[in-house]
């Protein structure tokens, strides 16, 4: 798979305004500022495919991105405090109509921040996954700003504060050093049939 070749797509402000599904998608979910974007832009090799903000929710509507015979869809972020309970509806429908639509959604990559426990959405996201039975992996971001030792104390956080922890597919990632980037082009290649 050539991944300098993605394109952007389209960005879809409603789930009604999303053609008919034609092709594999893989999704990108996380809460505002977690680091979608720049995790696609790491997976392309590229600097600005994603666009990238320091302002969270900045990513409000769904962004289509294609390769190959392959959809890369970037979800909203969600969990942002500073928009309004209309816009916040908005984004909640985009996100749940996607995912509870009979699209041929191969794998999910759930973003968490490294640095902290998951939040009460981040957790409501992955009960929500869980139960819709949806193929997902946990990519924890940002990484590379933790020392070796505050690392391992999160992830034995992870293991009691993230259900199920044990069972998924958990993936470490660096923007800075490309930790976990290879990881992450290898489960897309396996999904999407072109391994």
């Amino acid at each position: 798979m050539n991944y300098n070749k993605a394109e952007f797509t389209a960005a879809y402000g409603r789930f009604s305004q999303i053609p008919a599904c034609d092709r594999p998608e893989i999704a990108f979910a996380g809460r505002s500022n977690v680091g979608k974007s720049t995790l696609i832009n790491k997976i392309f090799n590229r600097k600005n495919l994603a666009r990238v903000s320091s302002v969270p929710g900045k990513t409000a509507t769904i962004n289509f991105y294609g390769l190959e015979n392959i959809y890369f869809v970037d979800l909203p972020g969600y969990g942002y405090a500073k928009v309004s309970k209309s816009e916040k509806e908005r984004w909640s429908g985009l996100i749940e109509g996607y995912l509870g639509s009979d699209r041929d959604i191969r794998l999910i990559f759930q973003l968490i921040d490294m640095r902290h426990p998951p939040t009460a959405d981040d957790l409501h996201m992955i009960n929500f996954l869980v139960e819709a039975e949806l193929p997902f992996a946990v990519i924890l971001t940002k990484a590379d700003k933790l020392k070796k030792m505050a690392r391992e104390e999160r992830m034995e956080g992870f293991r009691k504060e993230i259900p199920y922890f044990d069972d998924i597919h958990v993936v470490p990632f660096s923007s800075q050093t490309f930790e976990g980037v290879e990881t992450v082009r290898e489960m897309i290649e396996e999904v999407s049939g072109n391994d």
